[in-house]
């Protein structure tokens, strides 16, 4: 495909979506305990792309895609226990494609696009949000600009991985919130965007991506040690695809959902370390990406996302019991 026909693509892709094709796991299915999906009240915004974490009592979604493909500043917060959300303080700067990772019971969010339609571009960006004062402050910024990159916390540092700034990188940098300081570390074996990554036995797990929206999608998991500086290959994936997002509990790792130019997702996966493999569980109600998930009161919360590739924002919200 050239690249004057992959920029005419990609716009249209953006703002109408396309039709897509529903795809469930691939991997062996666990009848036994297969887990179970719950419908709470909806995300008052409607957005994709978005960085969810929980922080708390709540969980929050911040940024994202909003209406036709506009970046949003909007931060939401969800209460399980009342079942109700309310709006805070809007991030410093609207933009879609960011992470979001908590220390010590701060709350970061990190890099994403600006701009409405691509070339969008990466930002630097690093803002703190204090609960108390619901309020953001300006951290020192990424030594790497990037968006749909994955942020994880290790060992009381933020781990960042993959993402764009105009391709798929494999730059990995590490944020000490006591030093306010940035770090290089080794870079990823697999340059990937729309990755998701987690802290799982007390390593790094980089898990799918993509290269770009019609480029390879990777069923890649690739496992960082932070003691040796130094990556090695994971169990993949049943199948390749990026918009994931994904939830380390105790000793298993849950993956939700993705894209890939013709499907969407709603595959609940866990990976199960007696077996070193991935497993399928109750699938999602709404297949979605763009995701962002958060782990609370012993529940995976999923909201907001997009329902067709490429667009069709949503403001479900949806629940994943183990």
């Amino acid at each position: 495909m050239t690249r004057r026909l992959l920029l005419a693509l990609v716009p249209a892709v953006l703002l109408t979506g396309c039709l897509g094709i529903t795809r469930e796991s691939q991997a062996p299915i666990d009848i036994s305990a297969p887990g179970t999906w719950t419908v709470h009240a909806p995300l008052p915004t409607a957005r994709q792309e978005v960085a969810v974490a929980a922080l708390g009592d709540r969980v929050f979604v911040i940024g994202g895609l909003g209406e036709l493909g506009a970046p949003v500043g909007t931060v939401e917060a969800y209460r399980p226990a009342s079942d109700t959300w309310e709006t805070l303080t809007p991030l410093p700067a609207a933009a879609h494609h960011p992470a979001a990772a908590v220390v010590d019971g701060r709350l970061f969010v990190i890099g994403g696009y600006l701009d409405r339609l691509p070339p969008w571009r990466a930002q630097r960006t690093v803002f703190e949000y204090d609960p108390a004062r619901n309020a953001w402050s300006t951290r020192a910024p990424m030594l790497v600009a990037r968006g749909a990159h994955a942020a994880t916390v290790l060992g009381g540092r933020i781990h960042v991985v993959g993402g764009s700034d105009g391709g798929a990188l494999r730059e990995h940098e590490a944020y000490d919130p006591a030093a306010d300081r940035w770090s290089r570390l080794a870079s990823m074996p697999t340059a990937r965007d729309h990755l998701a990554a987690v802290a799982f036995q007390d390593r790094l797990w980089a898990i799918g991506g993509r290269s770009s929206f019609l480029g390879d999608q990777y069923a890649a998991v690739e496992i960082y040690d932070p003691a040796s500086d130094g990556w090695q290959s994971g169990p993949p994936l049943p199948e390749g695809r990026g918009g994931i997002a994904a939830v380390a509990v105790a000793d298993q790792i849950y993956v939700f959902g993705g894209e890939s130019p013709l499907r969407i997702f709603s595959a609940t996966e866990m990976y199960e370390p007696a077996g070193n493999r991935w497993i399928a569980k109750e699938p999602m109600r709404t297949p979605r990406h763009g995701i962002g998930a958060a782990l609370l009161n012993g529940r995976i919360w999923i909201p907001g996302g997009a329902t067709r590739p490429g667009a069709a924002r949503t403001n479900v919200n949806e629940a994943y019991t183990p």
